[in-house]
């Protein structure tokens, strides 16, 4: 390289070492990505708030109870579905500011409407009054760590779901909830599941995003086991065993990854890991 060529390149590397030395001086950092570009810390999660059906129906005629409690669990495991997509955009957001609205509340509430309106067609199908339940599709968000209400099993008042990464670790309130005392009876009345309840301790802003994760995916384990169990009520198949081999052991198998991975989003941060092995087991309502 030639003397004035060294120079040249001298002088450039000294302008970028005098640039930074003033962005330091005037208060800035320049901060490293970090692993994977991951934050540091993550904030808890919105979830969404939408509206409870359950307790604005009017009584629900035997012939219609299944059905409708089966749709009534499809709208807990649509809030369980979101959430847990608001709980992964709190760890990587994604799209610009209308980005929730677009993809998460719009097709939230369009499949909310097709399920209400089912719900009105199993009472008019029977001859029974239909109920409007259209002021009931949209939903908005609620604050950081607030749970969902859920509409859960009948005779259940709705709680949460398993509550927030924030500690506010509530139950799963009326996903588990039971029928009502009617376990199967002949009016077609569809079971639910009961799950332990997941108490957490405090969870580490660092962790709170995977834990948020978690707890929804566990929600929309109870959702869709419930589901199963209203298809039960209306087409039963099996032998005795059917709803343990079926339905129990394989949510069984499921509960026990995601509280691992829960255990591990506490270990990954150096906090204490939390032994949840005891709830994995369901039992029915």
């Amino acid at each position: 390289m030639a003397r004035g060529t060294r120079k040249t390149a001298v002088l450039k590397l000294g302008g970028v070492g005098v640039l930074a030395a003033l962005l330091f001086a005037g208060g800035l950092q320049l901060a490293s990505a970090g692993e994977n570009n991951r934050p540091a810390t993550t904030a808890a999660a919105q979830t969404v708030n939408c509206p409870t059906v359950r307790d604005k129906l009017p009584a629900v005629p035997a012939a219609a109870s299944a059905e409708v409690e089966r749709e009534l669990t499809n709208l807990d495991q649509e809030i369980a579905r979101q959430n847990e997509r608001l709980a992964r955009q709190a760890v990587r957001p994604e799209g610009g500011p209308a980005f929730i609205d677009n993809a998460i509340l719009g097709p939230l509430r369009s499949k909310r409407v097709a399920v209400l309106d089912r719900i009105e067609i199993a009472f008019n199908r029977i001859g029974a009054p239909r109920p409007d339940l259209d002021a009931l599709a949209a939903c908005t968000l609620n604050a950081p760590g607030v749970p969902s209400a859920v509409n859960g099993g009948a005779g259940q008042n709705t709680g949460g779901q398993n509550g927030n990464a924030g500690g506010q670790n509530g139950n799963a309130g009326g996903q588990n909830g039971n029928n009502g005392g009617q376990n199967g009876n002949a009016a077609g009345q569809a079971r639910t599941v009961n799950c332990p309840r997941v108490a957490l301790p405090a969870v580490p802003g660092a962790a709170a995003g995977q834990v948020q994760a978690e707890l929804a995916t566990l929600d929309k384990q109870i959702a869709e086991a419930n589901a199963r169990l209203a298809q039960l009520a209306v087409r039963p198949e099996g032998g005795p065993a059917f709803i343990d081999n079926a339905i129990l052991g394989p949510l069984r198998s499921k509960r026990v990854a995601a509280l691992d991975r829960i255990e591990i989003a506490f270990n990954r941060v150096g906090a204490q890991r939390p032994n949840l092995d005891a709830l994995a087991t369901c039992g029915l309502n």
